[in-house]
């Protein structure tokens, strides 16, 4: 109804030039103020981002849900002995090297904050050896620590891209 009115207030020649800017301004006010709407591809950002903030943040477990599910992810060949997620604390059985019987290793992980973070994860490898029938505690191997903390960031990293919301 309204663009006929305007289309026929268009045609209205020289003496309708008045009404033909108020339509159009009318026209154009319309536009603009329907820009932040979805049809037109915007939406509220603000509810995107808190979405986002809200699954990084997640205060139900009390540490990120990122780390504490990319961390469960990426030990689940290891059997798990006790899993904390209002603590942060993940510990793991011992688990025997396939290639090594002679060996074992276990591992506990620790979450210690809610921001998808590199100094968020502590990570600590215990590794044991048979001697003499007995298990003795040796050292980890050099860098495994490092290796298990970069694997769960990496899989942190892709689970919050993989949830991150749809940019237009």
């Amino acid at each position: 109804m309204i663009f006929k009115r305007i289309k026929n207030t268009m045609a209205g020649g020289r003496q309708g030039m008045g009404v033909k800017f108020a339509a159009l301004s009318i026209l154009a006010a319309m536009m603009f103020s329907l820009g932040g709407c979805s049809i037109f591809g915007g939406g509220d950002k603000g509810a995107s981002e808190a979405r986002l903030e809200a699954a990084e943040e997640v205060y139900q477990i009390g540490v990120n849900a990122y780390l504490w599910r990319a961390s469960l992810d990426t030990i689940n060949f290891m059997p798990i002995l006790q899993a904390d997620q209002s603590s942060g604390v993940i510990l793991t059985d011992w688990q025997t090297n396939p290639r090594d019987a002679s060996e074992r290793t276990k591992a506990e992980i620790q979450i210690v904050g809610k921001k998808l973070r590199a100094d968020a994860v502590k990570v600590v490898i215990h590794r044991q050896q048979k001697q003499e029938g007995d298990w003795v505690s040796v050292g980890p191997r050099p860098g495994a620590e490092f290796k298990l903390t970069n694997a769960i960031l990496l899989q942190a990293r892709a689970l919050r891209r993989n949830n991150a919301p749809l940019k237009n």
